[in-house]
């Protein structure tokens, strides 16, 4: 009933490529869950799939409206007749509203559609009750751990949202991700998910207990320096956890009277745009938020008599 075509968009923020889903609805109807980037190659596949199933696809539902998922809808729904859904709070292209918390109604199937904030605002989640299965875009991935970063998404709603899942659907079969491999224990990777957050906090609060830092300290510390490349991207992940950190009273900070220092800049400011092509830069600067600039360092520390 589920067949995944995985767009051709390899890349360190993509894994091997966004994963598209052709469900079969019945009635000869097709859903096609994230349609992934604008590539005509890409937009060939899924339709190719549908017919080689003597399916027409009769709708489009995004789980959030990152170029690397949604840019290819308005191409797939002009190629078909398509409805092109979204969350209510989706800026991406599309043609109705997601029915949050209730179904989508597909041919003969209906698919329920979860409120899931967190990664972005505008990001849902569909369940598939026949064969148990969560379509979960970009809030769980097949391998590795998912961007959370301001201003497009936040901790502790993302953090809400995984335990959410643990709580309603725990009994879940399979999850197909955004990216990477189809998972076959959910429960097993719910719960990494969850402790690998809590982990991180964990790791974030320890070091304040020692002084006070800097994100770009904090990333030093807490992150391998062998993964350089990654340091914005883990930069932006901190500032996520300070910001819930500080919301929750447990940290404070304070602005610090200095310029930052070219490695600094690099880390807390990249130049996406400079480093690697107008398409790729798109996904970069929308997964880390990097539109917001951190002109300013801040230094965080432990409020008094925080745990």
């Amino acid at each position: 009933m589920v067949t995944l075509v995985r767009a051709p968009n390899a890349s360190a923020m993509t894994l091997q490529g966004t994963n598209s889903y052709v469900l079969d609805c019945g009635d000869g109807t097709a859903l096609v869950i994230d349609p992934g980037p604008l590539l005509e190659q890409h937009v060939e596949a899924l339709l190719a799939t549908a017919h080689s199933r003597e399916l027409r696809i009769a709708a489009i539902a995004l789980t959030h409206g990152h170029p690397d998922h949604a840019l290819g809808a308005p191409r797939l729904a002009a190629a078909t007749g398509a409805t092109c859904y979204a969350h209510p709070k989706s800026k991406a292209p599309h043609d109705a509203d997601l029915p949050i918390e209730g179904d989508l109604l597909v041919g003969a199937t209906a698919v329920r559609v979860i409120d899931a904030p967190g990664h972005t605002f505008d990001h849902a989640i569909f369940y598939l009750p026949g064969e148990r299965a969560l379509f979960t875009g970009d809030t769980i991935l097949g391998e590795g751990t998912t961007v959370v970063a301001p201003p497009g998404g936040a901790m502790r709603p993302y953090q809400r949202t995984l335990q959410r899942l643990a709580g309603e659907f725990g009994g879940a079969r399979l999850i197909y991700g955004g990216h990477g491999p189809v998972v076959t224990d959910p429960r097993a990777k719910i719960a990494e998910y969850i402790e690998h957050r809590q982990m991180r906090e964990d790791q974030i609060v320890d070091a304040l207990r020692d002084e006070p830092q800097t994100i770009p300290d904090l990333v030093r510390r807490v992150y391998s320096p062998e993964r350089q490349v990654l340091w914005p991207a883990m930069a932006r992940q901190m500032l996520a956890h300070l910001i819930a950190l500080e919301s929750d009273g447990r940290v404070t900070s304070e602005p610090l009277d200095r310029a930052m220092t070219a490695e600094e800049t690099a880390m807390l400011d990249p130049r996406i745009e400079e480093i690697v092509g107008p398409e790729e830069a798109g996904v970069i600067v929308a997964e880390l938020g990097t539109e917001l600039r951190l002109e300013t360092l801040r230094l965080y520390r432990l409020s008094q008599g925080a745990a």
